[in-house]
């Protein structure tokens, strides 16, 4: 078997992306992304990259901050639904070219491409034709990283942007990666970096040279993890079904800035629950065990699971799960990037004897009645009042 082929397509300035994509007059024009461009305390979500020549314009940064900065900055307003969309078309355009396509957030998915070279050409050929394809039917700009395993892919990626096409091979290692600061390898963050330094580990080849007992004791197995990384080893897997554990329907997505608190992070996991039991419901599924899954702003992975006593396709109690798991397993202060909900051991719901005249039965109407007026008027035509909120999602 020769050697594997595997690509990130990193989408540039996705949020901004969009919206230049959609209106021709806002491109090639310094464009913000914010929660609410009617308030003076509105921050920052996203920005185009006309906006990158201003070193100081940071994504968190207050609106007023950023107009002071950018006075000729048109501010739009963020549309999380569009994003959505806008990722599912381009996840569509990527199917076209291997059904191995992992979505590893909302504007970065990665593929094996391994033997479609008879189809479309070598690997820089085959990542050029993908970048031509989602600049012509989504008018988005990516770069693509190319390597051998995902990690590479990913890294590679961000060696050239807007629109690069960059690879990381594993002959390339040491040359292309090795130099860079250590914070630059995926997977460290601000207080690793400064934990790092405090052991003389400044670029990633340090780290890739550093003593593997040294860095077990100090940072347990997240340091044998890095040390793999910075060497370039990774075994996963390109998996289309990341999220699903056996027979599971799930949604995950990286949040417009990092969500701090159990308010903010609630929020987020009400309005992916929705999504989760409208998928369930429409699939006529019930499920038992339910499934949250938490990425930081270190870019760690967590996850946990609870069963149920009562399978179950209500948004309302897949959300009660999760959120509770949340208030259970996660400390306030910690910052979350990415949130996913997900709904396992999944039977037919006609298998299951229904309750009658129950307060469950009710919330089951008003899902389903719900659920037709989306199918048939929109996503946004019905919102509940918490999806309302700054945080929420698919306003």
């Amino acid at each position: 078997m020769g050697q594997r082929v595997i690509m990130l397509v990193d989408m540039n300035a996705f949020y901004a992306s969009v919206h230049q994509a959609m209106d021709p007059s806002l491109q090639g024009k310094p464009v913000i992304v914010a929660g609410d461009p009617d308030k003076r305390h509105g921050i920052i979500l996203a920005k185009s990259y006309e906006c990158k020549k201003y070193a100081k314009l940071a994504t968190g940064m207050p609106l007023w901050e950023a107009k002071a900065l950018i006075p000729h900055a048109i501010v739009v307003k963020a549309q999380m639904d569009l994003y959505v969309n806008y990722s599912a078309h381009i996840n569509e355009i990527l199917h076209g070219f291997t059904p191995l396509v992992e979505s590893f957030s909302i504007d970065e998915s990665f593929l094996d491409v391994s033997g479609c070279e008879k189809l479309f050409g070598n690997p820089l050929e085959i990542a050029k034709k993908i970048q031509n394809k989602i600049m012509h039917e989504a008018g988005i700009p990516c770069s693509i990283g190319i390597g051998a395993n995902k990690l590479c892919a990913k890294q590679a990626a961000d060696f050239k942007k807007p629109m690069g096409i960059s690879t990381l091979w594993p002959h390339e290692i040491k040359e292309k990666l090795w130099p860079l600061p250590v914070k630059e390898l995926f997977g460290v963050g601000s207080r690793l970096e400064r934990r790092m330094h405090l052991l003389g580990i400044k670029t990633i080849g340090d780290l890739a040279n550093f003593d593997t007992r040294i860095l077990k004791s100090r940072f347990g197995v997240v340091g044998l993890y890095l040390w793999r990384c910075a060497n370039g080893i990774d075994d996963g897997p390109v998996d289309p079904y990341s999220l699903d554990t056996a027979k599971s329907i799930g949604h995950q997505l990286t949040l417009p800035r990092d969500y701090i608190g159990f308010e903010e992070i609630a929020t987020a996991i009400f309005d992916i629950s929705e999504l989760v039991g409208a998928r369930v419901r429409a699939g006529k599924y019930i499920g038992r065990t339910i499934n949250l899954n938490l990425r930081d702003s270190d870019l760690f992975y967590y996850s946990w699971s609870r069963t149920l006593r009562e399978p179950t396709d209500l948004t309302e109690e897949i959300y009660q799960a999760a959120v509770t798991l949340m208030t259970d397993v996660w400390p306030q202060w910690r910052p979350v990037r990415m949130v996913g909900v997900s709904l396992s051991n999944l039977v037919p719901k006609s298998a299951v004897q229904l309750e009658c005249f129950s307060k469950r039965e009710k919330m089951g109407t008003i899902n389903a009645v719900v659920d037709v007026l989306r199918e048939s008027y929109g996503k946004n035509c019905v919102l509940r009042g918490r999806s309302l909120l700054p945080e929420g999602l698919f306003r």
